[in-house]
């Protein structure tokens, strides 16, 4: 019952006249921001986090405020990605497989639609998780080290090898492609420079939005140009603009594993949304073995799963910032600042010393996922009709939009070169049909995959033997097992089973 009376003093906070206001103004600039190619939840918040504290807000307000910018930028990020193929963010990489492919066969409408009600489910679900197990999991974060990292990126990696089914070969070497891009820069353990070619743009890495720009947007707009040259442009229908209960049935346990899936990972501190979509995504595929032929062309179960483990691990990235202080992504991590610039703790202590700071935030959450869901519904049909603008119109806004996104990160034209160079290869690869994820996530991972195996080499002295140091490597050791050889198994098992039925039939 405690839980519920605080919950109940949270909502008497959220729901001040100053807080309700802010929390809806934070999810309309955040769906807003979240929608640009390139700017994302981290620069949004970043964006107003000085204006927060010179308007002299009370610190729960603050809070409040840019935690509204923060998921609804999570919400926004769909938009683009469903309709242009441009994701607003990391965690909208995953919605482009299917959600675009959707908006092509004129049903952009049911596409948005669907990821709004599938965000919203993975949100509340997610906060509902966070309310009744926040101390219990903030205490199994704390048991992951280097080592089940390792054995996580692993994992996730051999999802990632399920998305492209039938083009194996082809996945992997995006994903090489991407490993290598993980490697430019600064060498973390020795200090020695790796394939920056003497630029010194590169010494501190590729940055990781210009590749997802240049790979999606760039190549799209040349997409576009060809078809522009070959006078074969069409306008896209716009479809119906709602999602039927007959589709919210088909996916309704898709999007519970998945916003479970979303919300453990998110969970875990340096994780993030992008690997949360990638793993859901993953694991949807697998358990539609058999009837996953549609995945990648346009199915709603590939649509639903990232939009709903994105969302979950929004909420579940606040578990360790506000029961431990650690930051469980980049976005949570510029919202642990603003608590320190308001001489507020995060820790254990902070549901005991400022209950209305930490079950405010909590309670502003699910008003805002509320609103989120009431603001975006009606509005899908104005969405919708960007795919009726002329493309004549729209190439030089997606342009523009991006060269503004990119330029606004450093202020360096060296990016916007680099830019339209990836979006040269982005171009080239889908040409020859392969998928763009692959190579975005196995940069994404790589970094991560390589910081943890050098942090717990370094920690053995070198010994491997550290990789299977406990309960939870090893049981994520037998879950990449499991993923490698299950769908081997299953292949076999229905060969055997054909071949069975043609043995009868031909005896018969």
């Amino acid at each position: 019952m405690d839980v519920f009376s605080h919950l109940a003093s949270g909502f008497a906070v959220a729901l001040l006249p100053l807080n309700l206001f802010l929390v809806l103004l934070g999810c309309f600039f955040g769906t807003l921001i979240g929608s640009l190619p390139g700017i994302g939840p981290i620069n949004g918040v970043a964006i107003l986090l000085p204006l927060a504290y010179a308007l002299g807000l009370p610190p729960e307000s603050a809070l409040i405020l840019l935690a509204g910018v923060y998921y609804g930028a999570e919400y926004g990020g769909r938009i683009s990605s469903i309709l242009l193929n441009v994701p607003g963010d990391a965690g909208a990489i995953m919605t482009t497989l299917d959600g675009y492919p959707l908006s092509r066969k004129g049903e952009g409408g049911r596409a948005l639609a669907l990821s709004a009600v599938s965000s919203f489910v993975g949100s509340i679900g997610a906060l509902l998780l966070m309310v009744f197990t926040a101390p219990l999991l903030s205490q199994f974060a704390i048991k992951f080290g280097p080592s089940e990292y390792v054995w996580l990126m692993i994992f996730a990696f051999t999802c990632l090898a399920t998305m492209v089914g039938s083009r194996p070969i082809k996945t992997l070497v995006g994903v090489v492609i991407g490993l290598l891009l993980a490697t430019v820069g600064v060498d973390s353990g020795t200090g020695v420079l790796r394939f920056t070619m003497g630029i010194p743009n590169f010494f501190d890495g590729v940055d990781f939005l210009v590749v997802v720009i240049g790979m999606f947007a760039i190549s799209e707009v040349f997409v576009l140009l060809e078809s522009w040259a070959r006078n074969d442009l069409k306008i896209t229908p716009i479809g119906k603009s709602f999602v039927s209960m007959a589709d919210l049935l088909h996916v309704k346990w898709v999007v519970l594993r998945s916003t479970l899936i979303g919300f453990l990972i998110g969970v875990l501190p340096g994780t993030g949304a992008s690997i949360a979509s990638a793993v859901a995504y993953g694991t949807e595929k697998r358990f539609a073995e058999g009837h996953n032929e549609h995945f990648g062309e346009g199915d709603i179960r590939g649509l639903a799963a990232p939009e709903a483990a994105n969302n979950a691990s929004a909420a579940g990235a606040m578990v360790p910032m506000l029961t431990l202080g650690i930051p469980g992504s980049g976005t949570t991590a510029i919202l642990l600042g603003a608590l320190m610039m308001f001489n507020i703790t995060p820790g254990p202590l902070l549901f005991e010393q400022r209950p209305d700071i930490a079950w405010g935030l909590i309670a502003s959450m699910f008003v805002g996922n509320v609103a989120l869901l009431v603001m975006n519904l009606p509005m899908i049909g104005m969405f919708v009709r960007l795919l009726s603008i002329r493309q004549a119109y729209l190439v030089p806004v997606i342009v523009m939009l991006t060269f503004i996104g990119i330029y606004s990160i450093h202020g360096d034209s060296f990016d916007l070169y680099f830019m339209v160079f990836l979006g040269v290869i982005g171009f080239l690869l889908r040409k020859l049909h392969f998928s763009l994820a692959p190579v975005i996530l196995g940069l994404v991972l790589g970094k991560v995959l390589e910081e943890n195996l050098r942090r717990a080499l370094s920690i053995s002295g070198g010994d491997w033997a550290i990789l299977l140091n406990g309960p939870i490597t090893y049981g994520l050791a037998v879950a990449t097992v499991l993923a490698v050889f299950a769908p081997l198994i299953m292949s076999s098992l229905k060969r055997r089973k054909l071949l069975a039925d043609r043995a009868e039939v031909e005896e018969d």
